[in-house]
């Protein structure tokens, strides 16, 4: 038995699939179908799951069988599917404006085997549409999933490059969106600036946390704002940090200010950090105000 990391869905869903025999080599990157808990899926290698790495996966990470490689008839069949997603995307559109409802709709996705279309839509609160499945369940005769998701699945959606000219992290590898907020900016010294800190999905950009836990674990060698040091004989107070470089700026009484490494001070007496207020939003960022 093989078993293989498999992204696949609108949603860049990865799961582990196995391949029962007869086996076949898979190099990475190459396309598969496989049977995920939706139906029938197009799905990308993107690398071995052996007994060394399988508990690098969280549990819940979905599972499923590989049913071959995908053939050139397979790529055919599932570029036609995606053209009609247009189609459907526009009837869904004719549909929700007919029937009134609050809801702004993102994407339509046709799975490739046929099992059911789902559809991606952004609301303010909960939307009754029961309805709205009744109807483009007899347009399209399979069945719909309605799935709600936030500005931040929209962009994971829609988005393509960053502000660094890289494809947006969300739109390739994350498959968790972490939580970011607005200490983790102001930590770094990055710019406060909304329009500069804000991804595509106008939330604060993922990238913030990458080395989040790096100035934090330099942060704890530090001492704190208004801790009082002594520095070639001179008693004096810590205003600032350069975390990286692991040196802080000091005053003296005589309000002389100096940026020194931590190994010319001696620390006599550590001031209490205090507590920085850090609210999250609803889905796990703050947006910059």
């Amino acid at each position: 038995m093989a078993d293989y990391l498999v992204r696949y869905g609108t949603m860049r869903i990865q799961g582990i699939f196995n391949w029962a025999s007869p086996r076949q080599d898979v190099a990475r990157g190459e396309y598969l179908v496989v049977r995920s808990e939706r139906g029938l899926e197009i799905g990308q290698v993107l690398r071995d799951v052996t007994d060394e790495n399988f508990n690098d996966y969280p549990v819940a990470v979905s599972r499923g069988v590989v049913v071959r490689l995908m053939t050139g008839d397979d790529a055919n069949e599932f570029n036609r599917i995606h053209f009609h997603e247009t189609e459907e995307f526009q009837t869904c559109l004719r549909c929700i404006a007919a029937l009134g409802l609050q809801m702004h709709l993102v994407d339509v996705e046709h799975i490739f085997g046929g099992e059911r279309i789902v559809v991606y839509y952004l609301a303010e609160g909960r939307i009754d549409f029961r309805e709205l499945v009744k109807v483009l369940a007899t347009e399209f005769q399979t069945r719909i999933e309605m799935r709600q998701i936030g500005v931040r699945d929209e962009a994971k959606i829609l988005a393509d490059y960053g502000d660094c000219g890289k494809e947006v992290c969300c739109n390739t590898y994350l498959t968790i969106m972490p939580p970011v907020s607005m200490k983790m900016a102001k930590v770094q010294k990055a710019t406060l600036d909304p329009s500069k800190i804000s991804g595509r999905c106008g939330r604060l950009k993922c990238c913030l946390r990458y080395e989040y836990p790096v100035y934090e674990e330099f942060m704890e060698g530090l001492p704190a704002l208004g801790a009082r040091v002594l520095h070639d004989g001179v008693v004096a107070r810590v205003v600032g940090h350069e975390i990286l470089a692991r040196q802080v700026y000091i005053e003296t009484e005589d309000h002389v200010r100096k940026l020194v490494s931590m190994d010319e001070i001696k620390v006599l007496e550590r001031s209490h950090r205090p507590p920085q207020r850090d609210v999250l939003d609803d889905e796990g960022g703050s947006t910059p105000h």
